[in-house]
């Protein structure tokens, strides 16, 4: 069971006038409209009652559900007739009704952030009402207490399936379900009391939104870039990581060396490498001293370029385990790759060997990767002369590009080709 709830059970469903049909006959048409009868019925499941607080007829509480098992791939359904049957807990023949099946049921607890067993309890009649934002918040805190380390565990574990899809397939299939998560994930945390789990979940969400960040600036989504960065900043904050707010600096630096910003690029790369000495694993700090190597290649930098990447091969270990940095997947081949595209960048011809030689070694299932190396192969044979190796890179890297939808290598390949 999933205890991630993405709506609050408080909130009103905007300018809808009338409330669900509540405890009604099963037997009557879907979208009748309701007599005062009705209308002074109370719900007899907790289910009705979050319904009635949502003020949703059944057809639009069915549309939403339906929207919800789309974007997240369920196979759940769900009629405004099954609506109503869950809101009264009673069957068309009188009976009780039973559980839903498993689909349905992960559906409505992922939506209600409540079990299944606690929506379909009855809500005696004659007891006193509990204030909607009192039941809202109590249910939200009791999913925020079924949310443990595990699920947290299973949570990370999900994103790093999302990341090597990421890598193989390109961002276009992922964002919507990566932005969806964060989402659950966001909510879920304002209601987490344990300190501990708190902060685990924090972490989870400085990962995926930093992903995101990521595929968003490959998708040509700048300011969406730019917004799931800041979102990880806040979660590392949160989880009190030097580690993960570099992290999260470091890649909010590539977007303003997207746009331009090289200046402020190189200051926030600064920043990333001076909250992270001597509180990060050596494998971070070779990463972020790299990234800082790029931004001072797009400022023109070229002796503290290259001696930012000589550090970062210093400081790499020679063994490398990223045990305690899953997020990052970066050795000497990855450096060569970052160290050659700053070549690259300044124009120097020794780029031509450097990406040459990595992209013989290069992990093949990594696609983005080698759209960009071949992006950086065409910038610098169109700088020095190599009209037809250009011609040889553009064309297999226009065609990866377009098979993992990188509207980011599309323009940079387009913009070069113009230029040259």
């Amino acid at each position: 069971m999933s205890a991630l709830g993405v709506n609050d059970l408080a909130a009103t469903s905007g300018d809808i006038s009338r409330p669900i049909l509540i405890g009604a006959d099963i037997s009557e048409t879907e979208g009748q409209p309701m007599s005062s009868s009705d209308e002074r019925r109370q719900p007899q499941t907790l289910f009705g009652e979050l319904l009635r607080q949502r003020r949703q007829t059944a057809e639009e509480f069915r549309d939403e559900a339906m929207r919800f098992a789309r974007e997240r791939g369920s196979s759940a359904t769900i009629s405004a007739r099954h609506v109503q049957r869950l809101a009264s807990g009673r069957r068309a023949d009188g009976r009780p009704l039973g559980l839903p099946q498993p689909p349905l049921r992960r559906l409505l607890e992922d939506m209600l952030s409540v079990p299944i067993e606690r929506l379909l309890e009855p809500v005696p009649e004659t007891a006193p009402a509990v204030a909607d934002q009192d039941l809202g918040l109590q249910a939200r805190l009791a999913a925020g207490r079924n949310l443990d380390l595990e699920t947290v565990d299973l949570l990370r574990q999900k994103l790093d399936i999302t990341r090597v899809i990421d890598r193989r397939l390109g961002a276009s299939a992922l964002l919507g379900e990566l932005r969806a998560q964060i989402d659950q994930m966001e909510q879920a945390k304002r209601h987490v009391l344990n300190q501990s789990v708190r902060s685990s979940l924090a972490e989870v969400i400085v990962d995926a939104s930093a992903l995101a960040g990521w595929q968003s600036l490959d998708q040509g989504f700048v300011s969406e870039s730019w917004d799931h960065y800041d979102t990880a900043q806040t979660a590392a904050r949160e989880a009190r990581s030097p580690a993960l707010e570099a992290y999260a600096c470091a890649g909010q630096a590539v977007v303003l060396l997207d746009i331009g910003e090289v200046a402020a690029a190189v200051e926030l790369t600064e920043y990333a490498r001076s909250i992270a000495k001597g509180k990060v694993p050596s494998l971070l700090l070779s990463w972020l001293t790299a990234g800082y190597g790029e931004a001072c290649a797009a400022s023109r930098e070229h002796q503290k370029c290259m001696r930012a990447f000589d550090e970062a091969l210093r400081i790499m270990p020679a063994d490398i385990d990223n045990s305690e940095t899953p997020y990052l997947v970066f050795d000497s081949t990855h450096l060569a790759r970052w160290r050659g595209s700053a070549l690259a960048r300044l124009g120097a011809r020794e780029a031509i060997d450097v990406l040459s030689e990595v992209l013989n070694k290069l992990d093949p299932t990594f696609a983005r990767a080698e759209t960009a190396l071949r992006v950086d192969l065409v910038q610098v044979f169109t700088a020095t002369g190599g009209k037809d190796e250009a011609t040889a890179h553009a064309k297999r890297a226009r065609l990866l590009a377009t098979q993992i939808r990188s509207e980011r290598q599309r323009k940079r390949l387009t913009s070069l080709l113009a230029s040259g």
